[in-house]
């Protein structure tokens, strides 16, 4: 997991792990912790000397959510509000086309499957042909196109997951004097 050297009002210097921002405003100063929803934790103090105590609250909090939360996606989950169809996202067509050497066109849909650290797949789901091309063969292609975007996104949500927790892992190895002393 990423980490970034922060220097708070003070001067004092900390590392502190992505998803969490310092705050210090008026007469508030602490660590905001933002995965799974937003937590301040304190530094209780104007002068900053329970910065480094509420970091090491944050970011056990952090580790705690990253045990339990599924990680973020980046995934769309509803369609672009450009798209032009009715479709779920990943999902397009009817897409229409002759093959060489065929003497009649055919339709299917082009689904898009996420995959998580690689490039997505494109897979065609086929609907028929001109001649046996019907409204429940399009249900029918379209319930297997979304239910292959479905399990790639199944997919991609849990090797995001196991690898945010991977990470969580060395965070804590790496953040283990200030995790003690918290």
């Amino acid at each position: 997991m990423k980490t970034r050297d922060v220097a708070i009002f003070t001067g004092e210097r900390f590392v502190v792990p992505q998803c969490i921002q310092r705050i210090d405003h008026l007469s508030t100063h602490g660590w905001q912790l933002r995965y799974g929803g937003t937590k301040l934790f304190s530094d209780h103090s104007q002068d900053g000397t329970g910065a480094r105590k509420a970091l090491a609250l944050a970011t056990k909090e952090l580790l705690k959510r990253i045990a339990t939360l599924p990680a973020p996606s980046r995934l769309r989950r509803t369609p672009s509000r450009k798209k032009q169809s009715d479709l779920p996202s990943g999902i397009s067509g009817p897409i229409v086309r002759q093959r060489a050497g065929s003497r009649v066109r055919d339709c299917s849909f082009a689904v898009t499957l996420p995959r998580f650290g690689d490039t997505p797949l494109a897979r065609s789901v086929y609907i028929g042909t001109e001649n046996t091309y019907t409204i429940e063969r399009y249900q029918e292609a379209l319930e297997r196109a979304v239910a292959l975007r479905e399990k790639a996104e199944a997919a991609y949500q849990r090797a995001a997951t196991k690898e945010r927790r991977a990470q969580a892992q060395v965070l804590k190895a790496e953040m283990a004097s200030l995790l003690g002393k918290g």
